[in-house]
Order: C-alpha cells, then structure tokens, then sequence
C-alpha cells in the first residue's frame, strides 16, 4: 500500500507491441489488474505481422511518437512553448551527447504530452533508445525516470560505456531482471549503479497451470526467435546424435527470425526432416498447449560473438511453470532458474553433446522429469509471481521501496520490498 499518491506513469518503449516481448505486456497487464492505469508510448510502430491475444485486454491506447526528426522551425517552436513552463529544457541539450536528432526531436515532442497530461514518472524497458529519450524527457521536465536493462542493451558490443553509466546515474533508479545483470553492472559502472536494483520478470501463474509431465511423450520443443544468440544449431545437432544412436524422438521448434532458412538447410543437409520441424510462430495458447504435450524443453542459448545474449528466457519461465521438464545452458541468469539436477538440467553453452545426453536422460528417466518438474514449478510460484514483482515496481517508481540490508540469503544484491 502506497502511504502518498501514486505517480501518473508512463512506459516508454523503441517498439510497441513486439511479438516477443511478453514480459513487458504482463507488466503493463499487472499495473492494470492492481488499478494503475499506465500511459504507453512507443517511437516506433510495430512491424511484427502477429499480436498476442492478450494485448486486446490493455485498457491504455498506445501513442506513436512520430520518428522523423523536426524541422529546425518546428523543433524551435516547440523548445520555445516548452521554456515558458520549463526553463530547463535548455540545459537538457547540453545532456544530448549520445542522442541523434531523431531522439532530441522525440524527447521533445513526448515532454510536451507529459506536461499536457500531467505524467509525473516514466519508465523505459531497454537501456538504449527508450531510455534515451525517457531521460532527457525528464530533465526538460522535471520528472523522474526509471528504466530496466535486459541483456543485448547490456552486453552488446555496441553499448556505449559513459551513455550507460549517465542513465544510471541521472534515474530515480534503474532496474536490471536478474542476479547476473546486477552484479555485472554493479562491478562495470560502480558508484554510477548505486540505485540499480534487481526485479525479475513475472508470470501471471493461473494462466499456467501445472500438469505433470507426460511420461508416453517423445517429443521435444523449443520455442526462440531464430537468431544466433538461441543456439537452436545446436539443438539440431544434439538431434543428429540421437537420431544416429537410434533414440525415437521429434523434436518441434516454435518461433521465426532471420536464422530460419539456415537452419532448414542444417535439418535438411543431416537428414532431419522427419525429425526436427520448424513449427513458425504460433499463439500464446498453441504455444502452451504444445510445451504442456512434450517431454523436454530446451533453450541452448549461448552467447554471440557480438556479446548479445539472453537475460532470463521469459519461454523458459513459462515452460518451468507449465512443468514441462527443461534443459538450459549456464549463460547470464540462467542458473538462477535452472538448478541443475534440482529445477532442470543445466549444460555448458554451445555443446550439443551434452545436450543431446540430457535430452536422452529425460527422455529415458520419468522419475527424473518428474522431481524436476515440481521443483521448478516451486521457484517459479516464489520468484516469478508478476503481481507481486510489479508491486514492487510500483514501489520503486514512488520511490517507496526499502532494501534489507541485513539479509542472510546467498543473493547477489539485498532484498528490495515495498516499504
């Protein structure tokens, strides 16, 4: 319970809705469902051809800001409307270093709806454009911003150091999903982190319901976009161990990305066709129901050569809580999930050996399957409770959260509540 008002808040994203971005409609979901009516905006329009059902039930209409940068004329009228009510806008320009035009044009255009409809917080999801423009948003008006780093805009190659180290410095505070992310943050960017707190993403747990697993089931699915840093090359390769030892599987992988031709032509080029099907995209529901009728799931993410990689799989989450038995590699926050022989069976990154043995393993061992399946339903309930984890959210934008400092667990970084 908030002890004061809570703010008007806004989330700030580089492209609403995506396809596979579920975690951030849960979110908003969330907010929602506890009576948080949150303004949504997105500088970009989406380009995905598919939608999750589920966006049909936010309430909040989505504003486009628009992506070309204003005319010299245009941008001075608006800087000029925006100084009668804050003078500093003037002094956000000298913040703009690591923004384009097109960010400067678009903080601008944004400050000037926050003012119209009284938003007094933002929060951005991805620590590069969105939170570009939510933090200079919020120095030409006065407002706080919060943001959440994920992975790729922590990793990358492409992250730009001293632009990082600014956002954290100048948030309210700045969020990452996992131990991992914190740590590495914490250890990259020191005094500039002190506000960085760790909430992990959630799930809405009635809406995955447990089922043990199903012992007569031979099949194996993965569900990623088609990209590098999923590692399914793998996964087709631990399929071409088994098939050449003779274990009777089928292995479906859900999902679409730029990878697809090449890893029909991988399935193709071992033999794997009746084997290993590449299922596209599906909905949330198909997607379920599929994950609740196979024997194993498996995400063999790996790291890029680019450095990008995956944060927490929100696939994986969801796959745990259904109590489909997984398999996963020790890649960022991972194991913070996959407790390897407890929760699932955790493998070294990029080797399909040991994949293809813990998928034989599960595929052989009910018993097995079945202790890790309830184990991981268990963490799922006590860490992955979105209602719970956006509260605290909520507390941390209001800038009514505590930390427990005297905690004894084996965490990376304190405990945060509500205060």
């Amino acid at each position: 319970m908030f002890t004061r008002k809570a703010p008007r808040i806004a989330y700030i994203m580089k492209m609403y809705p995506r396809f596979s971005e579920t975690f951030i409609v849960n979110e908003i979901l969330s907010h929602q469902k506890a009576g948080v009516n949150v303004d949504i905006f997105s500088l970009r329009k989406p380009v995905d051809g598919r939608f999750h059902e589920m966006l049909s039930s936010i309430q909040s209409a989505v504003t486009y800001i628009p992506e070309n940068p204003l005319s010299g004329e245009k941008l001075w009228k608006l800087i000029q409307k925006g100084t009668l009510h804050y003078p500093q806008q003037w002094n956000t320009l000298q913040e703009s270093q690591y923004s384009n035009a097109n960010e400067i044009s678009q903080a601008f255009m944004l400050a000037d709806i926050i003012r119209d409809r009284k938003i007094t917080h933002l929060h951005a999801h991805f620590a590069t454009t969105a939170t570009t423009v939510a933090r200079l948003a919020a120095l030409m008006t006065g407002i706080s911003y919060t943001f959440t780093a994920h992975a790729k805009d922590i990793f990358h190659s492409s992250v730009v150091e001293s632009d990082f180290s600014n956002k954290l410095e100048y948030a309210q505070a700045a969020i990452t999903i996992s131990d991992f992310n914190y740590t590495y943050i914490k250890q990259h960017y020191g005094e500039s982190a002190s506000r960085l707190q760790r909430v992990y993403n959630g799930l809405f747990l009635n809406e995955f319901v447990y089922e043990q697993p199903k012992k007569i089931s031979k099949t194996i699915i993965s569900v990623s976009r088609l990209v590098t840093k999923k590692g399914i090359s793998f996964l087709i390769d631990a399929c071409f161990r088994l098939r050449k030892k003779g274990v009777d599987f089928q292995c479906l992988i859900i999902g679409d990305g730029p990878l697809k031709e090449q890893l029909q032509n991988e399935i193709s080029t071992k033999n794997l066709d009746e084997f290993v099907i590449l299922l596209g995209e599906k909905t949330q529901m198909e997607v379920k129901q599929l994950v609740k009728n196979s024997a194993v799931f498996a995400a063999p993410c790996i790291i890029a050569e680019d450095g990008n990689r995956d944060g927490l799989p929100t696939v994986l989450l969801e796959a745990m809580a259904l109590g489909t038995p997984c398999i996963s590699t020790n890649v960022t926050g991972i194991p913070e999930v996959i407790k390897d022989h407890v929760t699932g069976l955790l493998i070294s990154e990029k080797n399909s050996l040991q994949l293809s043995n813990a998928i034989e393993r599960l595929l052989n061992d009910d018993n097995l399957g079945m202790t890790l399946s309830k184990n991981a339903r268990k963490l799922i309930e006590k860490e992955f409770d979105i209602d719970k984890n956006t509260k605290i959210l909520r507390c941390i934008m209001n800038n009514q959260y505590a930390i427990e400092k005297n905690n004894t667990t084996k965490k990376n970084q304190p405990e945060v509540y509500c205060a």
